[in-house]
């Protein structure tokens, strides 16, 4: 379904015009209807939170493999930046686990728990700075799509309209993944896995980082359907 047929099933016909005319301004078509179809779940979505892609379903698709390969069963499951919450929605709902999802946004969080209520999911949303994370408690995943596109990278016009905070971050482009996996090393189970998405090329930089910070992590990089470095995965076993 295109961008203009998405606008005459979700938008009443008085409004539609103006819809038209925001849409040929080149304002998103998801802000303009007001959700998204993300892993089959409908995420509403607002200038509050970044619009989920659909490189993102495909992270929440391989670590649900990744999860049953390394036989981790009944996850307590921490997601950093939830943003509209998509990412906790959809894996709560395909797999039995518990779940703290963390943002630095009030206003992210308030989407992500309207959505987590639509989606009759029970989830623990609070909003926290990573930079100060000290919660005493243990994951076996730690998931998140962090803000990592370079500053001085081209990106699609349409970005403009939704939160600068969730899209760029400094040391080109790495800087959240220093973070989190400095302040999450002692929060992991035994038997752990760590799934973000990332930037292209930057998986060789947070396989150092991960080197770093943890001791002796079995990695994965892995690509997406543009066959574009997308995803990584650490875990303290190796994948089969």
């Amino acid at each position: 379904m295109n961008d203009l047929e998405l606008i005459k099933k979700y938008v009443p016909e008085n409004k539609q015009k103006k819809a038209i005319k925001l849409l040929n301004d080149g304002y998103p078509v998801q802000y303009i209807i007001g959700n998204v179809n993300f892993c089959g779940y409908t995420i509403n979505v607002n200038e509050n939170v970044l619009i989920p892609r659909f490189e993102t379903e495909y992270l929440v698709e391989k670590t649900i493999k990744y999860l049953n390969k390394l036989n981790i069963n009944n996850p307590n499951i921490l997601e950093i930046g939830t943003g509209s919450g998509c990412i906790s929605i959809a894996l709560k709902k395909e797999i039995h686990c518990t779940i703290d999802a963390i943002d630095i946004s009030d206003k992210a969080i308030s989407v992500a728990k309207s959505n987590a209520l639509l989606n009759n999911t029970d989830i623990n949303f609070l909003i926290q700075d990573i930079h100060k994370f000290s919660k005493n408690k243990k994951y076996n995943l730690i998931i998140s799509n962090p803000p990592y596109v370079p500053y001085n990278s081209e990106v699609d016009e349409k970005t403009k309209y939704e939160p600068q905070n969730a899209i760029f971050a400094d040391d080109n482009g790495i800087y959240f993944y220093n973070i989190i996996l400095k302040q999450i090393k002692n929060n992991l189970e035994d038997n752990y896995l760590i799934s973000f998405e990332i930037g292209d090329k930057q998986g060789n930089l947070i396989k150092k980082l991960a080197n770093i910070y943890l001791n002796n992590p079995y990695i994965l990089i892995e690509k997406d359907y543009n066959n574009f470095e997308r995803y990584i995965f650490i875990s303290n076993k190796a994948f089969k």
